[in-house]
């Protein structure tokens, strides 16, 4: 029997849509019968971006708990049952045969509903510190697929299985030509090339840095992509040159990859997935705005295995320059790195995480 019926929910940043993602179209090719029904949040760029691959969305109107008491978090009560009660209907008229979570503010209505009836749910949260929403569902879930050691401390032990945090299919086996990449983002294979990575929303503080440090770079003859996010483009496209191309979005993750010499990113943790895939030496610049700061957990991470380096966002005036000429003027850092950085990838992820799925068909 392979006409199974999956919802997937998740959202917010690419962080959690990638994953959602990956995850549909693996088990769609191990069972092509199967039906699958995304759930966002409305508003939220998983409406786009789902569709885009193929795959039917329905909207919750749900957001997070701001930190600061506005008019959002008066809302906050209001919208949870509103998506308690849509969720409910979802579930009532999909029938899903299995109900995947991979984070964002949408999955905890979806989820709360769907194991309080019974139906089979795993959670998969990808960074080193659990999120609230995975943290109050870890009871009535099936499975806890994770990426990090010692999730322990937030979840029940029985219930976690390591797999790694499913990331685009191209990047699991990289075999990219540079000279061809180089060429696909008019570059010159004579200098060292930078990728700055703000991810999928764009980074306003990593954007302040790379326009401040564009005449330093310049004198260490580098050459730049610079992923700047889609809010960000009309602001810095006028820096666009030769040896600068300014980008809202990177369609093509492998080509910048597999362009880059090094690498400056926050610290998500698909970012963090994907560069243990591709294996280059890495600044990572957490972002300090997120839920727990769990970017520098996910980053502290590595760092403790000598697999990247890391700037907070308030060292950055003091320390950058520093640090990266350092790493810029060190093969021997720049290897180590690169090895180290390998060395902690799970590129079977997606697999891994589609057989804990499978495993609740019986």
């Amino acid at each position: 029997m392979g006409n199974y019926k999956f919802i997937i929910s998740g959202g917010g940043t690419g962080g959690h849509i990638y994953p959602a993602i990956a995850i549909a179209n693996e088990l769609k090719r191990r069972f092509p019968e199967a039906e699958f029904l995304f759930v966002g949040a409305k508003d939220r760029m998983e409406m786009e971006k789902v569709p885009q691959a193929g795959y039917e969305i329905e909207g919750l109107w749900i957001t997070g708990i701001q930190r600061k008491l506005t008019l959002k978090n008066l809302m906050f009560p209001i919208k949870l049952i509103s998506s308690l009660v849509k969720a409910g209907k979802i579930v009532s008229r999909f029938k899903p045969d299995v109900v995947v979570g991979t984070g964002g503010f949408a999955s905890g209505p979806l989820l709360k509903v769907a194991s309080g009836r019974g139906i089979p749910c795993v959670l998969q949260e990808q960074n080193s510190f659990a999120g609230i929403t995975n943290k109050l569902l870890k009871d009535k879930v099936a499975k806890i697929c994770v990426a990090y050691d010692g999730m322990e401390r937030f979840f029940p032990e029985d219930k976690i299985v390591k797999t790694g945090n499913p990331v685009r299919a191209d990047l699991v086996s990289l075999k990219e030509d540079k000279e061809e990449a180089l060429g696909f983002f008019g570059l010159s294979s004579e200098k060292t090339t930078l990728l700055v990575l703000g991810g999928s929303l764009g980074s306003k503080r990593i954007n302040e840095l790379i326009a401040k440090e564009l005449e330093f770079f310049g004198n260490l003859n580098l050459q730049i992509i610079w992923q700047c996010g889609k809010g960000y483009i009309e602001m810095y496209e006028m820096c666009n040159s030769e040896f600068v191309k300014v980008h809202a979005f990177l369609n093509d993750m492998a080509k910048a990859y597999t362009a880059a010499d090094i690498i400056i990113s926050r610290s998500g943790a698909s970012a963090v997935s994907e560069l243990c895939l591709v294996g280059k030496p890495t600044i990572f610049i957490p972002s300090p705005w997120v839920a727990e700061d769990h970017q520098t957990m996910n980053a502290m991470a590595l760092v403790k295995e000598e697999a990247a380096i890391m700037i907070k966002e308030q060292d950055l005036e003091q320390s950058f320059e520093t640090q990266f000429v350092h790493l810029l003027g060190s093969k021997e850092e720049q290897n180590k790195m690169s090895r180290n950085i390998k060395a902690l990838a799970l590129p079977n992820a997606t697999l891994d995480i589609c057989d804990e799925i499978e495993k609740l068909l019986a």
